[in-house]
């Protein structure tokens, strides 16, 4: 069993899990969507790609399972690069892999939906970028690992389903240290708002929500505004643009306009119900001109529909 937790550089978050576990680490700025727990159950386990004269090749295997779906905020890592810290740890804590893939070698949409996965937003696919693992670590009572990991254009995705010894929950974050101002600012800083608006001078606020043809902000708090909100207050002289996406259903003419009325919408949600002053901010749009996903999919327009918050200060 696999005991998971964030740990890097000067961000660092444990979360212990199961006694006389193996360990794992995530980097910071990682949350938990979603997690189930059986005491005795059984997971079809991949191992083999998707195959045309019978589907995903699988090992039944029972015991106790924890089934996973971690976000990690931000846009610093890609999913290969999120894939290959966890291979290491998994073989550096005594696991044989016994298969591994990345999209078309997996089968692509065949395997996504021929395998278990935790439905979104609490784990999302991209069905043009994900990469899967299976492992094995030998004993008298084997224990079971199996990866998913992908990512949206905000953050990375990794689901985590692990057969053994039952895990406890993971416990509250126990520690957070963030760089100091001017300081090498590692990639995995930018999962944060503050340090990716001073990094790259850009997040997406990607936890809104729009349906197609509508400029109206769905109800809830979103915490996307919370932490822009809480940036904004703490550097009053910074200023920030809010640009909205569309997808590309409709004119550009319509989508022009509909993606400003969006970016419009945030900004006052922000001034009225968090009390972000506005001078500080600005709403423009762009319609479907700048997609961060395919527009073949019903996923894909339904992440472009966004806006993001950029910084437009000089100082």
């Amino acid at each position: 069993m696999i005991r998971t937790a964030h740990l890097f550089a000067a961000l660092i978050v444990a979360l212990p899990l199961g006694a006389g576990a193996a360990e794992l680490s995530l980097p910071a700025g990682a949350t938990l969507r979603a997690e189930t727990v059986e005491a005795a159950g059984r997971y079809a386990l991949p191992i083999g790609p998707w195959r045309e004269d019978g589907g995903v090749e699988t090992q039944d295997i029972s015991g106790a399972i924890t089934r996973q779906a971690w976000r990690i905020g931000g846009t610093a890592l890609t999913s290969y690069e999120l894939l290959l810290e966890l291979r290491r740890q998994i073989i550096a804590d005594g696991y044989d892999i016994r298969f591994e893939c990345s999209t078309q070698s997996c089968g692509g949409f065949d395997f996504r939906y021929g395998i278990e996965v935790i439905g979104a937003p609490e784990m999302h696919v991209d069905l043009g970028d994900f990469h899967f693992l299976a492992a094995t670590r030998p004993g008298d009572a084997p224990d079971h690992v199996s990866l998913l990991v992908s990512r949206s254009p905000s953050a990375g995705f990794v689901q985590i389903v692990q057969v053994g010894a039952l895990a406890a929950r993971p416990a509250e974050p126990m520690a957070t240290t963030k760089a100091e101002p001017g300081a090498a600012l590692p990639a995995q800083a930018l999962t944060e708002i503050g340090p990716a608006m001073e990094g790259i001078g850009r997040f997406v606020l990607a936890d809104l929500v729009f349906d197609t043809g509508s400029a109206e902000l769905g109800p809830g708090q979103f915490s996307s505004l919370e932490d822009l909100a809480d940036y904004l207050k703490a550097n009053p002289r910074k200023r920030v643009a809010l640009v909205g996406h569309t997808d590309a259903e409709g004119s550009l003419a319509g989508n022009l306009s509909l993606s400003k009325r969006r970016a419009t919408s945030v900004m006052t949600r922000l001034v009225d119900e968090f009390g972000v002053d506005a001078g500080q901010l600005e709403a423009e749009g762009v319609g479907y001109l700048a997609p961060i996903a395919s527009n073949q999919t019903d996923d894909g327009r339904t992440i472009n529909r966004r806006v993001e918050a950029i910084l437009i200060s000089t100082d």
